[in-house]
């Protein structure tokens, strides 16, 4: 007997041992290394922008590197060069305004796009003043001129818009000065351009805190809800990569709930990498601005009321090539499955 006992005892640790084995080279299979490295994704911004904070939570925080993704982002200076860089196979997802898509696929059905999340939900511009307004109405715009930003671009329709909704005809009412580069707009401001100015942030808060510029308006508060940031890739990408894309919003969703629910400052901590160059007083004001107006959006579901929206804005500002239904550009199932996991 205890030679059996022992004997069993044996072949008990061997098995444990086997079995241990077996899980560490489970373990070992999902997590990167040099024979399983990060999936690297390429991945353009329209631009730089606090408006964009739940992303750069996202990497910060380490969300996209959990699911396995390697995130190269890199500056697209503009839609039409973000979106240049996702037909040519030089990026695989884009940030950028929901109308870049819609021009795409109205232009043409061979290389159709997707959008399949969204991290704003608002314009994320101001209306910056010369001088402080004390109750400001959007009427005080009458007569005045207004540096704005580009034709067919989502902030100058959306400028349009509210102008419009209080009475004033763009262009007639207003004049809309539209010769300025966007990179250029604060600094023509501040150097005597317009008496008002339609600008991003930390821009405006900038302007502010030199005492050059004063924010009386808020563009998204007053145009209301649409898809305003959202990531599109081109449709045949999530065909071939679906569990990419899953990922891809599990990371941001979680990104997005952490950005709900923590404190502006806390927030510009996890983003203040990304903006080395922006006061932190300044970049805790820009946060405190966008996360008070519910700009960024809960988690990555477009709404087709807010893509309707979209259309309308678009419609007024007579740029709208074409109707592209809704579920011929956005998905939203993908997005839907990970709430799911998550909540």
């Amino acid at each position: 007997m205890p030679s059996l006992f022992r004997s069993r005892k044996g072949i008990i640790a061997v098995l444990l041992v086997i079995g241990l084995a077996v899980i560490g080279g489970i373990v070992k299979a999902f997590l990167p290394s040099e024979k399983n490295p990060l999936e690297t994704l390429q991945v353009v911004e329209v631009t730089r922008s606090p408006f964009y904070a739940p992303q750069y939570v996202a990497l910060s925080k380490g969300f996209f590197k959990e699911e396995g993704l390697d995130i190269q982002l890199s500056n697209g200076f503009g839609g039409d060069k973000t979106m240049a860089a996702l037909l040519s196979g030089d990026a695989d997802i884009v940030l950028v305004g929901l109308e870049a898509g819609v021009y795409v696929n109205a232009r043409s059905a061979a290389s159709p796009v997707t959008a399949f999340g969204q991290v704003s939900q608002t314009d994320g511009s101001f209306l910056v003043s010369r001088e402080p307004i004390d109750h400001f109405r959007w009427s005080d715009l009458r007569g005045k001129s207004l540096l704005g930003q580009r034709k067919g671009g989502m902030p100058q329709m959306v400028s349009e818009y509210v102008q419009r909704k209080n009475g004033l005809t763009p262009h007639k009412d207003v004049k809309i000065i539209q010769n300025v580069d966007y990179k250029n707009l604060g600094s023509a401001f501040a150097s005597g351009t317009g008496d008002f100015a339609q600008l991003f942030e930390p821009t405006a808060s900038m302007l502010e805190k030199e005492g050059k510029g004063y924010v009386v308006a808020s563009f998204g508060v007053d145009s209301g809800k649409l898809p305003y940031a959202t990531y599109i890739t081109r449709a045949q990408f999530i065909e071939e990569h679906p569990d990419v894309i899953h990922r891809f919003l599990r990371a941001l969703y979680r990104a997005q709930k952490w950005t709900h629910e923590h404190s502006p400052e806390e927030i510009s901590d996890a983003i203040a990498p990304y903006f080395t160059d922006t006061d932190r007083e300044v970049l805790v004001r820009v946060v405190e601005r966008y996360q008070t107006q519910k700009s960024w959006a809960p988690d990555p579901i477009i709404e087709k009321s807010e893509y309707d929206h979209l259309l309308e804005v678009m419609r007024q500002a007579g740029e709208l090539p074409g109707t592209i239904p809704y579920k011929d550009i956005i998905r939203t199932d993908i997005a839907e499955a990970v709430i799911e996991e998550q909540d």
